[in-house]
């Protein structure tokens, strides 16, 4: 939009790509979209986007090309078997990897569906394994599905720390893993 008086318009909303088990947890995906797509910009694969039948090398440029090199957040839904996945590996990697454009934030939401301890926190190891090294290290936040979902001011706070963090804290960033060749199970 620009106004002769103004000038454009720029939008303030970020860059967010949603990462997530397309197979288990899509009505998340959807329930987030519906309710926070209008605080950021989606840069999301959607369901039917990408071919499945296209090879995996194939699949993961298609996906760092047009989606996460423009990202500057990366927000990955967690359920139960988010960590065995190696897309959503991929998709963390070429986040924090700033040969791919630059760095983007890391945010982990924990769905209802993964158990939290009796005290409230969450384990690590029920992270992605890239989600959980770059929580420890600080650089990633870690939320809970039932706390973000509150409101929008949650969602939109975590992802403008998350945006700040990939500039302030990006020393602390760890993508030294290596790549998921295959699907864990």
């Amino acid at each position: 939009m620009s106004s002769p008086f103004f000038g454009a318009m720029q939008d303030k909303r970020h860059k967010n790509f949603l990462s997530y088990y397309h197979y288990d947890d899509e009505a998340y995906r959807g329930a987030f979209e519906r309710a926070f797509n209008h605080l950021f910009i989606n840069k999301s694969v959607r369901p039917g986007n990408i071919d499945p039948d296209n090879s995996s090398v194939y699949v993961k440029r298609l996906v760092l090309e047009g989606y996460i090199t423009d990202a500057s957040v990366v927000t990955v839904l967690v359920g139960p078997n988010t960590k065995k996945r190696k897309h959503v590996d991929w998709e963390i990697s070429a986040g924090l990897n700033k040969k791919v454009g630059r760095y983007s934030g890391l945010i982990g939401i924990l769905l209802p569906s993964v158990s939290l301890l009796p005290n409230g926190n969450y384990r690590y190891e029920d992270l992605p394994p890239r989600l959980e090294a770059n929580a420890k290290s600080g650089y990633a936040i870690i939320y809970t599905w039932s706390w973000i979902t509150q409101d929008g001011a949650r969602i939109s706070d975590a992802i403008n720390q998350a945006f700040q963090r990939r500039v302030v804290n990006s020393n602390l960033i760890d993508n030294s893993l290596p790549l998921f060749a295959n699907n864990r199970f």
